[in-house]
């Protein structure tokens, strides 16, 4: 059988593309290497727990075109990401505001947390800065920075904050205000149902062949579609005849309890560089759960290497210069979309992706 649409990857970006392309008449298989659809956003279900496998995935938008979209296939709970930060033994709330700087400086009004940022940033007297470090202090001054980013900053990165370009943090946002609630967009929560029963929704009944890479598919069914929609990595697409484009990965360690509360809340962030996860998700508290057991999971950051699951693309001078090269190779396509932040090497909330897939599908489909 002939497809219009070979989708490469089931994740949001493939299945939204998906969704968008049945409506208008159009045929797809979508191929995936994993074993499971949804890509990074699935849940696998463990002691009635929904385990956000693939890292802590909080919804939220201030696109309502996306909104809406979303909500013809799941309803969401009024999850609040409020994360919490352990500095040795003090604890802080995220994202940085008056909760935050109250606990750090024993103060109460915005006025003295200015005032105490103000003379941090005016005694360091840094210019311009010459890499994350000194563009970190130059915002937020050096309690701020010391606590709460610097060894965080080090772990994801893999390198002192010294190595890393200033370009990467363009702004710390600062609140002057008692208010523990991290993301400003006026919709947030994570769908009731989980994630997985959004993608199925996206996919409905078409075609989904797991456990395939797309060479060797491609190898056996070279013209089993008019045109592909690729997610994967685009380097590898076209075989790193550019090199390859760097990434940073994570590591999972899930730890069960005989506990119905690990850490009382869902996210805890460790911001000693001497620890050495990032954080630790309890993924009960995503969907308020009362079980009498709970599950946690420890995040390790790590260097991509290939046969690692690439998360974060590394954005930096050298990398983005490389990707523009691929991109020009892309552009030059006319029967390969490219989408994700796999394939388009950027980093994207889960609204993005979807709005991307759909701007993608309205260019496709001539809207």
């Amino acid at each position: 059988m002939k497809y219009d649409y070979l989708v490469v990857g089931a994740g949001l970006f493939g299945a939204t593309f998906v969704y968008e392309a049945r409506k208008h008449g159009k045929t797809c298989i979508v191929i995936d290497k994993r074993d499971h659809i949804a890509g990074n956003i699935y849940c696998a279900e463990e002691e009635g727990i929904l385990i956000h496998r693939y890292g802590a995935h909080i919804f939220h938008t201030s696109d309502e075109e996306v909104w809406e979209f979303v909500n013809q296939f799941v309803s969401f709970n009024n999850f609040i990401n409020s994360p919490v930060a352990v500095y040795k033994d003090e604890l802080y709330n995220l994202p940085f505001n008056m909760n935050t700087f109250s606990r750090m400086w024993d103060i109460r009004t915005p006025a003295e947390a200015k005032a105490i940022i103000a003379r941090q940033i005016r005694d360091l007297d840094i210019d311009e800065p010459k890499n994350l470090e000194e563009q970190a202090l130059k915002l937020v001054g050096r309690d701020v920075y010391e606590k709460l980013i610097k060894g965080y900053t080090e772990k994801q990165w893999g390198r002192p904050c010294t190595e890393l370009p200033a370009f990467i943090i363009k702004r710390l946002p600062l609140r002057f205000v008692y208010d523990n609630n991290y993301f400003r967009d006026p919709h947030q929560g994570i769908p009731k149902e989980g994630y997985n029963v959004l993608v199925e929704k996206l996919l409905g009944d078409t075609e989904v062949v797991l456990r395939t890479d797309y060479r060797d598919f491609n190898a056996v069914n070279p013209d089993i579609a008019e045109k592909t929609v690729y997610t994967g990595m685009i380097d590898e697409y076209y075989d790193f005849c550019f090199g390859n484009l760097e990434y940073r990965s994570v590591r999972f360690e899930d730890e069960h309890y005989n506990t119905d509360n690990y850490q009382g809340n869902a996210v805890v962030n460790y911001t000693e560089s001497v620890v050495p996860y990032t954080r630790i998700i309890e993924h009960k508290h995503f969907a308020f759960g009362t079980q009498p057991t709970t599950i946690i999971s420890k995040e390790y950051p790590s260097e991509w290497r290939p046969g690692v699951e690439p998360y974060y693309p590394i954005n930096d001078e050298k990398n983005n210069a490389l990707y523009e090269k691929y991109r020009a190779l892309a552009e030059k396509e006319e029967k390969v979309i490219f989408g994700g932040r796999l394939g388009t090497y950027k980093y994207y909330d889960m609204d993005k992706v979807i709005a991307a897939a759909l701007a993608a599908s309205k260019k496709e489909f001539g809207e």
